[in-house]
């Protein structure tokens, strides 16, 4: 697929539910792409426009459209969006090889880089914080630049055999770039994305997709979070004294007065 095609392609899987009833206007304004683009999109699928893909939308996916929730106001949709990711979720998480997989290359790898820019920057940041407490050496690679690709070699030299990747929409030409350098000098990547269908999927060697919520004017990104923390537990598994560190950790925060009991 193309880029605009992926991006349409995602926009649909996010909307799954809704996506039998939107217009071709519709879809392409909320995949921000231009109309004929989802015209061309639907015809390059086999079919003979959209109005055609819509109607086998309509034909494969339940005939009641998305429960009724007009007695919700803006804020409660967005909330209920954000459960329904959460149990999507859920749902990939039934098979755990995936994740038990992604513990094992980031807990092996000594510096373990992770990756996040713009919209991902929190997330990248909020998984190095706790995982700086049971991992030896964990670099937060959160500002894009000429510098990325040297701290990226700097990690490699120092012994890192994985980097972790977070993208979120939009996704920034500058992960796209990093993480083929990173695969390229040899790291394996592991990149927790929107959709499987993000720009950055033929980029990485694992990709573990988690949706985000784009019910409101900026997305929600509850389950890349939450899928974040599930990492950090199956790296945990896989570092024989993370227990002995997080002890470690709790007895000096506790003779510091780190914490307000």
């Amino acid at each position: 697929m193309t880029p605009t095609q992926r991006r349409i392609a995602h926009c649909m899987v996010r909307r799954a539910a809704d996506a039998p009833f939107l217009s071709s206007v519709e879809l392409a304004e909320l995949a921000g792409v231009s109309q004929p683009s989802v015209t061309r999109f639907a015809v390059a699928l086999g079919f003979d426009g959209y109005p055609a893909l819509r109607r086998h939308l309509r034909e494969v996916a339940p005939t009641d459209k998305p429960g009724d929730t007009g007695s919700y106001n803006e804020y409660q949709q967005a909330v209920q969006a954000e459960i329904d990711n959460l149990r999507r979720l859920a749902a990939a998480l039934a098979d755990p090889s995936p994740v038990s997989e992604a513990g094992r290359l980031l807990a092996a790898s000594r510096p373990l880089p992770v990756l996040g820019l713009r919209a991902a920057t929190a997330q990248a940041a909020g998984f190095s914080y706790f995982a700086r407490k049971v991992h030896p050496d964990v670099r937060l690679l959160d500002e894009g630049g000429t510098m990325l690709a040297d701290r990226i070699d700097a990690a490699v030299r120092a012994g890192a055999s994985a980097l972790l990747c977070f993208a979120l929409p939009r996704h920034p030409r500058e992960v796209v770039d990093a993480l083929d350098y990173a695969r390229t000098a040899g790291l394996t990547v592991v990149t927790v994305a929107d959709s499987a269908f993000a720009p950055v999927a033929h980029h990485t060697d694992l990709l573990l997709p988690a949706p985000v919520g784009t019910g409101l004017a900026f997305d929600t990104a509850c389950a890349p979070m939450l899928l974040g923390r599930v990492l950090l537990e199956a790296m945990c598994d896989a570092l024989p004294d993370a227990q002995a560190r997080l002890e470690e950790f709790d007895a000096g925060a506790a003779a510091r007065g780190l914490f307000v009991e």
